[in-house]
């Protein structure tokens, strides 16, 4: 089952001789429950690709399309609905907010959607991300990978469609970033979340279904490593 849909999607920055070409009739469409892995060089536009996904920036030309709803065809309103609850985004520098306590950050998609918080859910999070105990803790009180795990905790939070990570270990030694995988493997599997990883990291993209690889804006290379 068909769960994203791009199509033709282009992003032009600048005018005139200073116009760079960030995406180029870009084209591809993701499967429910996948993971797919977007590797690139830096300046290749796979981060602009993720952000135009997550709502986050704005297509020059094409169509993104999110368990069918045309996603730029949306008001502002209807846009800022779009990304607290349909896509979860991971960023490499976790992006928490330093007064915020880890539950304070992790619920705050919900709070800022005028929800009340699914404690059940939050306790699981909670569990298997390794953080009880750590509730109250403010960020700056965390180490670098128990601060990537409440910035997945709180992309998780609303149950969203589809997981967006960049780069979410470039900031992080080898053995977090694996756990850090880990746990991103496994809320694929148990809550078959589509999971859209961008990533440098090779030991990350030969983990995933799919790698799809950009350079200059274009897809190069689209592989299915595993059914």
């Amino acid at each position: 089952m068909e769960i994203l849909r791009v199509e033709n999607l282009t992003k032009t920055y600048g005018t005139g001789t200073n116009q760079v070409r960030a995406l180029d009739g870009v084209s591809f469409s993701v499967e429910k429950g996948q993971f797919l892995a977007i590797i690139g060089p830096s300046g290749s536009g796979k981060s602009t690709l993720l952000h135009i996904l997550g709502g986050v920036d704005t297509p020059t030309s094409g169509k993104v399309f999110m368990d069918g709803q045309d996603v730029y065809a949306k008001n502002e309103e209807q846009l800022a609905i779009f990304r607290r609850r349909e896509v979860g985004l991971i960023y490499q520098f976790y992006n928490l907010i330093p007064v915020l306590d880890v539950r304070e950050n992790i619920t705050l998609p919900v709070l800022m959607d005028g929800r009340k918080v699914n404690e059940q859910r939050l306790k699981e999070l909670l569990d298997t991300l390794g953080l009880v105990g750590r509730e109250k803790h403010l960020p700056n009180q965390l180490s670098g990978g128990q601060q990537q795990r409440v910035s997945i905790g709180r992309a998780l939070m609303n149950a969203p469609a589809v997981v967006l990570a960049d780069e979410p270990t470039g900031n992080l030694d080898s053995k977090a970033s694996q756990e850090i995988v880990d746990l991103l493997k496994y809320s694929n599997r148990r809550y078959r979340q589509t999971l859209i990883v961008i990533t440098h990291d090779e030991s990350i993209a030969l983990q995933a279904d799919r790698v799809i690889a950009i350079e200059d804006g274009r897809i190069i290379r689209d592989e299915v490593t595993r059914r």
